[in-house]
């Protein structure tokens, strides 16, 4: 503990859209669900917007037209969409370099995820970063974003103080999710949200690129 690092102990990342290039594969995949099962399907800006939530609330959110008895079909069809391109996605560039970086520095790092357990398990498998994470949390095993749940947990498992977080996100969703927790944010704009929305939840910065999340977070975490 005394090695710790002087400003946050803690760092939190989302996942896709921050740490992985999915974005546009998610987006899809819930356009084609929703067309699979009769709904309106949502326009790319609309897709978007529900990523980082949990896949029911994301599902029903993105298509409101399509009833409350058809979600378990259209759940169904959005994993099917999204497990037929897995294998497309991957890392942004300079991510693994970031990671070890601040491994390097002895922060604890951990996810914090709208994905389900069994998807962040496979995908953390799939890209080889067993190891990296001290932690994690997925929304079907504690609470959907932007409810706090999801940080107190990881605070809690660490000891650490919210004023000792910093979570990191692409989605005004884990933005206002650090703010519910009383945890620093830093949002990224190269992933699912316009970063127009990012300043009324008061990050500590906008990062536009991995590299510039890199040099901030040397200088400043």
């Amino acid at each position: 503990m005394s090695f710790r690092p002087r400003q946050f102990d803690l760092i939190a990342f989302d996942w896709d859209g921050t740490l992985f290039d999915s974005t546009a594969i998610i987006t899809r995949s819930i356009q084609a669900a929703v067309r699979d099962v009769g709904g309106t399907v949502p326009s790319d800006k609309d897709a978007a917007y529900v990523i980082g939530m949990a896949l029911t609330q994301a599902l029903a959110h993105a298509a409101p037209d399509v009833p409350p008895d058809k979600y378990p079909l259209l759940g169904e069809r959005y994993r099917f969409h999204y497990t037929a391109h897995q294998n497309d996605l991957s890392l942004f560039d300079g991510v693994l370099e970031l990671l070890a970086d601040l491994k390097g520095r002895h922060h604890w790092l951990a996810v914090a995820t709208g994905k389900s357990r069994r998807g962040l398990d496979e995908v953390l498998h799939t890209v080889q970063l067993k190891g990296v994470f001290d932690g994690s949390r997925t929304a079907d095993e504690t609470a959907g974003k932007p409810h706090p749940r999801m940080l107190h947990e990881l605070m809690r498992e660490f000891g650490v103080e919210p004023g000792r977080t910093l979570m990191i996100g692409d989605t005004t969703h884990d933005l206002q999710m650090a703010l519910n927790a009383g945890c620093a944010s830093v949002g990224v704009s190269y992933g699912a949200h316009e970063p127009g929305a990012f300043h009324a939840l008061q990050p500590r910065h906008v990062a536009h690129s991995v590299r510039e999340l890199h040099d901030w977070l040397l200088q400043h975490a």
